[in-house]
């Protein structure tokens, strides 16, 4: 129950909404439920891999986690400065050149630092218990459905603030987007201090 409630904190699915509209929300709505799925499914599968192999994967590489929460800042921080500065008549250019399912709404906005972080703490609090190591999983699975509901039914949003809702959205979540960048790359500074 303690890993539901700290991945749903730290993934915020009500609060990947404005995200996910800014970058998707003039789609039709076949192409968001797609980038819905696929954002859910990347994000499902990085945590998963971290799960299983997140220390071993990390120590292999020599990266801590404060490296991890440093990189993922400032990948959000370049997608928060696209949205801010994108005219107000033409989605991001990300959305263009990139499927924005995989980045940055699958990593590193869902399946963050946080998220890999927190997800590798409670592998290792599992201690070999095999019934710890199936409620982590349940709260992994249970969490990607909230999500993915979230982002699929996010549409009943779109009806409601209609276009100039969306270009409002786009420059909130873009200054949301910058300071959860700029709070990782703090906190991988502290990292590295206390670590050093």
């Amino acid at each position: 129950m303690s890993a539901t409630i700290t991945l749903i904190v730290i993934m915020d699915p009500p609060g990947t909404v404005p995200v996910f509209l800014s970058l998707v929300g003039r789609k039709p709505m076949a192409v968001r439920a797609r980038a819905a799925r696929q954002a859910v499914l990347v994000s499902l599968l990085v945590i998963s891999l971290f799960a299983v192999a997140g220390q071993a994967i990390l120590s292999y590489l020599g990266i801590g986690i404060p490296a991890l929460q440093g990189a993922g800042g400032l990948l959000l921080l370049l997608i928060a400065l696209q949205l801010l500065s994108s005219k107000s008549n033409q989605e991001p250019e990300a959305v263009e050149d990139v499927n924005v399912a995989l980045v940055p709404l699958g990593t590193p906005l869902l399946a963050g630092p946080g998220a890999i972080a927190a997800t590798i703490v409670f592998v290792r609090q599992a201690d070999g218990h095999v019934g710890a190591y199936v409620a982590l999983a349940l709260a992994i699975v249970a969490v990607h459905f909230v999500l993915y509901t979230c982002m699929r039914y996010s549409g009943v949003v779109i009806r409601l603030i209609k276009e100039s809702g969306i270009t409002l959205l786009a420059k909130v979540a873009g200054l949301l987007l910058a300071a959860i960048a700029v709070e990782l790359v703090a906190n991988s500074v502290r990292g590295f201090i206390a670590g050093g």
